[in-house]
């Protein structure tokens, strides 16, 4: 976390929290949910605006973090944006040699790998679990047929608990 944010919530500690604002999708694609686009659904249905500055995704990408609950948010200053997953909180990149890269840049080794109903893969690390990009699916495969990673069939649906996060703070809050 940076340390200008770490002295906001200091100086400003009881900032309340920011529900539906922020969404992740499962490119790694940042999008900001104004009220007009909360209102006209889940971030499912209403993603809203798709965030291209690429110092404020810097910014939100230093500060992301998940609380003891498995909530995801973005730390900004003194208020806790929590953000809406569309599928996991981590979206991997995969580099040549198999290891993963983040949608926020980190580093990561495969420990799991799994397979949902729809065909979309998932690796967890010890930053946790996250969805690979749909444009790395190639070295993926490679990784499968060679044996690095074995997936295991899941249902979507039973992700977030065997994981411990949650994919919609703001249902949860309501």
């Amino acid at each position: 976390m940076d340390d200008i944010v770490k002295q906001a919530l200091v100086k400003w500690p009881h900032v309340p929290d920011c529900y539906g604002w922020l969404g992740l999708d499962a490119r790694g694609r940042w999008f900001m949910r104004d009220a007009a686009v909360q209102a006209a659904g889940d971030f499912a249905s209403s993603r809203g605006s798709w965030l291209q500055h690429a110092k404020l995704i810097e910014f939100i990408g230093r500060n992301y973090e998940c609380d003891a609950q498995g909530l995801w948010f973005f730390q900004n200053g003194p208020q806790r944006v929590y953000v809406e997953l569309e599928a996991a909180p981590w979206v991997w990149r995969v580099l040549p040699d198999f290891r993963l890269q983040s949608h926020t840049g980190h580093l990561a080794d495969a420990q799991d790998c799994c397979v949902d109903e729809q065909g979309r893969l998932y690796i967890a690390t010890v930053l946790g679990l996250g969805v690979v990009h749909t444009q790395d699916m190639v070295y993926a495969a490679e990784a499968v047929e060679q044996g690095l990673w074995v997936p295991r069939d899941v249902l979507s649906t039973q992700l977030p608990q065997e994981f411990q996060f949650v994919l919609s703070p703001a249902a949860q809050a309501k």
